[in-house]
């Protein structure tokens, strides 16, 4: 324990050391900063290192407590520099700092721990809040000084005791072939310069229709509202999509017609009414949801207009982790909301990994009355330890789960939409917070005295001595796939989830298992070592074993099986169901092609999940400002994903560079054989360092409607595939010319769309301004159409830019841009002349 000033005997005698710790936890000064990502050298055997400095202030006057700082800090501690301080890591991203012998802190006295971490530190919001003092015996607290704040004009999280990022030199690259620049201001007007203004648009609809024509006639006056009749179709079928549209006396005939696309419809306004036409209720609640948009665009006088359409891929999903970080039931219906606002058809909910488990399993209450809580019991005897800078209180909003009636209500509503939800508990890695929710029940019934009871739903074995470290750096996380109570456990969880999907009227389809593995797992596990003996299987055959006995139970009762594409890709094709779903996540510069094109050719339902341009907790720019892990991606705005080219995947070489920013070639070393396809888009979004609600519309919106629009519809600067044919940076076979066209008019829409966005409540990113001060007069540019800019000097009144202006010689220029309704802001940019 580290102490302050005093012997921990005075705590014995004190009777209010709670008091003292909650005074102390109030007052402690706490600053971490970022010192550089290109130290001189690195500990041996570490190829990227970072140091960061943690400097901790002792108030005048503070309490006698003998206590300790737990932290958390995602990138593994190497070392600390420190006459003062020990650093121990405590298991996966949980740190703890205490006093060495003899030492202690004194009052008015600020201490320095310099230390070095394994990686790089690319952005503020890497570093977790929530450090916390302990002392044993009394109730952890926070560190204030630690505490998440919130900006007044963004209504974004903050995070006040990170020190700002101010040195590209040191921090914007981490290796000498790191091409990588901060988007500064003044680069960002030179991107979005280059990228064009946004083109007026006369048919609003996103994603961009198939075909649109405008005939002559008569424009329909829908002021009176819409008199609905329906031809083949129940109003229930359609119901979300009418309640977007205003009702009256104007007839709209909604009507089923055999040999229309799957999801596909026909909307035609004109001759005094509106007709939707589509094969079914997906297709025509898509009619009424661009009839809704356009009506937007153009008021309630709307020209006449013919829209055929339908979509490339029959799979265009969303992937919303919940299980690092909570999010709320009213956050997945506005979700679910905006999906079919923009015709996507599936919701993976992933609700199961070491962080957490989000969903009440009834047979299994300690699944949730423990895994669904991180709080400051290290034990685990009632919750998880606080990783992610979790706060420890028990109603913080990063902790909780789902009812099973909150999870019907999700259904039932996507249900209503024609979204099909596909639950995930991700399996045999990343599966801490079920193996120690169990181990609470063992503990539990064993001190019953009830052993069998206690063992029926173990999950770890414990001869096991096998020492391994996850890519999150537990060394507890997976699964024991060699005993028959992992089996049990699985089992009793499907069966669970699947009458939960029963009774609300909607049969699960597909589970998605994760498939995730821990290399070095099992190694030292006598029951492997039995199976092992018996099979002859090597160690590193065992996690594909466990996926293929899942897959093969899942199908026995008509579930089809869904996983991450490195985990399904170990297993042998002949031993998988027919009937498999594969997420390809490796990157595009990185083996994303070859895998994607193989695990097709394996006859599977392949699912692109991109992490360069679809994992959406990525950062938008390369900018230390902006939220977001980036070992996938530096940055990716709307405009990257908006350009992806899903059908030709090495034609993307020719817009996107590597992690590192260097423009490299990609091959097509496993062509696509004839017949074989890809199933659709995945957009994903990770919840590590997204702990609100408010953050999980920042990350996804607007980038989940580029994605929309290139599930949806086939990009036109997209060269037609040619098995075997590669594609260099700057490829002249990807037409650029129409890359800028379309993207123009896509911003145009964004215009309209940002509108609809700001009345659904939905708070998307709002990209700052681009802006350059040139001989003395400010010029600025927006990512989208229809975003004022303002800009101000000093501490005047901000002031809407509306061209070019004089501003003063000397001195800063603060501009950003404001939401169309005028509600919020974006962060606050500065240049000088």
């Amino acid at each position: 324990m580290m102490t302050l000033w005093a012997s921990a005997a005075i705590l014995a005698a004190a009777p209010s050391a709670q008091a003292d710790l909650d005074r102390l936890a109030a007052t402690l000064g706490y600053r971490y900063t970022i010192l550089t990502n290109r130290p001189a050298s690195c500990p041996t055997g570490t190829p990227r290192c970072f140091e960061a400095d943690i400097a901790i202030a002792v108030p005048e006057g503070a309490p006698s407590l003998p206590v300790e700082i737990r932290y958390s800090l995602v990138n593994p501690v190497l070392k600390i520099d420190s006459d003062v301080f020990d650093n121990r890591t405590i298991n996966g991203d949980l740190n703890v700092l205490t006093l060495k012998p003899g030492q202690s802190l004194k009052p008015g006295q600020t201490y320095h721990v310099k230390l070095t971490g394994l990686g790089a530190f690319f952005s503020r919001n890497h570093m977790m809040p929530n450090a916390t003092l302990a002392v044993t015996g009394l109730t952890p607290r926070v560190i204030a000084a630690t505490r998440t704040g919130t900006d007044a004009e963004t209504g974004l999280e903050t995070l006040p005791f990170v020190a700002p990022m101010t040195d590209e030199a040191a921090l914007a690259r981490s290796a000498p072939d790191d091409q990588t620049v901060w988007r500064t201001p003044e680069r960002a007007f030179a991107l979005y310069a280059e990228r064009g203004a946004a083109t007026p648009v006369d048919v609003a609809i996103l994603p961009k229709p198939m075909k649109v024509t405008r005939p002559a006639g008569a424009p329909v006056d829908l002021s009176k509202g819409l008199r609905i009749t329906t031809q083949g179709f129940t109003r229930a079928a359609i119901a979300p999509a009418l309640a977007g549209l205003p009702m009256g006396t104007v007839p709209l005939t909604i009507r089923k017609q055999a040999g229309i696309a799957p999801e596909g419809y026909r909307l035609a306004i004109g001759q005094g009414g509106v007709t939707v036409t589509a094969a079914d209720a997906a297709g025509a609640s898509y009619g009424l949801r661009s009839l809704a948009q356009q009506m937007a665009a153009e008021g309630t006088t709307l020209r006449p207009l013919i829209v055929e359409d339908a979509p490339r891929y029959g799979f265009r999903g969303l992937h919303i982790d919940l299980a690092r970080n909570f999010h709320s039931k009213a956050e997945i219906l506005k979700l679910v909301e905006q999906m079919a606002a923009y015709k996507l058809n599936t919701l993976h909910l992933h609700l199961g990994d070491d962080e957490g488990w989000r969903l009440q399993i009834a047979s299994l209450p300690e699944l949730t009355e423990v895994g669904a809580y991180r709080c400051a019991d290290l034990s685990e005897k009632t919750c998880l330890q606080p990783q992610l800078g979790a706060d420890p209180a028990r109603d913080a909003p990063t902790n909780g789960y789902l009812t099973a009636a909150d999870y019907s209500e999700i259904l039932r509503a996507a249900k209503a939409r024609q979204i099909a939800v596909i639950p995930s508990f991700d399996m045999p890695g990343h599966s801490r917070a079920a193996i120690r929710s169990m181990e609470v029940r063992y503990q539990r019934l064993l001190a019953k005295g009830d052993k069998a009871a206690a063992e029926r739903f173990r999950l770890v074995e414990p001869g096991d001595t096998t020492r391994y470290s996850s890519v999150q750096h537990y060394d507890d996380n997976t699964l024991n796939v060699c005993i028959d109570s992992t089996y049990r456990f699985i089992d009793t969880v499907i069966n669970d989830i699947a009458a939960l999907h029963k009774a609300a009227g909607v049969p699960l389809t597909t589970y998605h298992i994760g498939a995730d593995e821990t290399a070095g797992a099992w190694v030292q596990s006598p029951a492997c070592k039995v199976m092992m003996a018996k099979t002859g299987m090597q160690p590193k055959q065992l996690g594909a074993y466990f996926i293929e006995r899942i897959s093969a139970d899942l199908a026995k009762r008509g579930i089809a099986v869904a996983g991450w594409s490195d985990g399904l890709g170990h297993t042998d094709p002949a031993k998988m169901p027919a009937n498999v779903q594969t997420n390809i996540w490796s990157n595009l510069h990185a083996g994303g092609v070859a895998e994607a094109h193989g695990q097709a050719n394996r006859g599977w339902k392949t699912v692109l999940s991109i992490p360069d341009l679809g994992y959406f907790d990525m950062p938008y720019a390369a900018d230390p400002n902006e939220t977001g892990y980036d070992w996938a991606s530096r940055g990716v705005d709307s405009f990257q994903v908006f350009g992806f080219m899903p059908g030709n995947l090495a034609a993307n070489a020719a817009l996107i560079p590597n992690i590192l920013a260097q423009p490299k070639a990609i091959a097509d070393t496993v062509p696509l054989q004839p017949g074989r396809s890809i199933a659709g888009l995945q957009a994903q979004l990770w919840s590590e360092t997204v702990r609100r609600d408010s953050q999980v519309d920042y990350m996804l919106f607007p980038r989940l409607l580029a994605l929309a629009e290139r599930a949806w519809r086939k990009p036109d600067w997209e060269p037609a595939y040619v098995a075997g044919a590669g594609y260099q940076p700057n490829d002249k076979r990807v037409d650029r010319a129409k890359l800028l066209a379309g993207w123009q008019d896509f911003a145009g829409r964004m215009g309209v769309q940002m509108r609809l966005l700001d009345r659904a409540g939905v708070i998307y990113r709002l990209a700052p301004p681009g802006a350059r001060i040139v001989n003395g007069r400010l010029e600025a540019n927006a990512e989208f159409a229809g975003t004022p800019i303002e800009y101000r000097t000093g501490n005047t009144a901000w002031t809407r830019y509306d061209g070019p202006v004089a501003v003063a010689v000397a001195g800063a220029v603060e501009l950003r841009t404001r939401t169309p309704d005028g509600r919020r802001a974006s962060r606050t940019i500065t240049v000088s002349p």
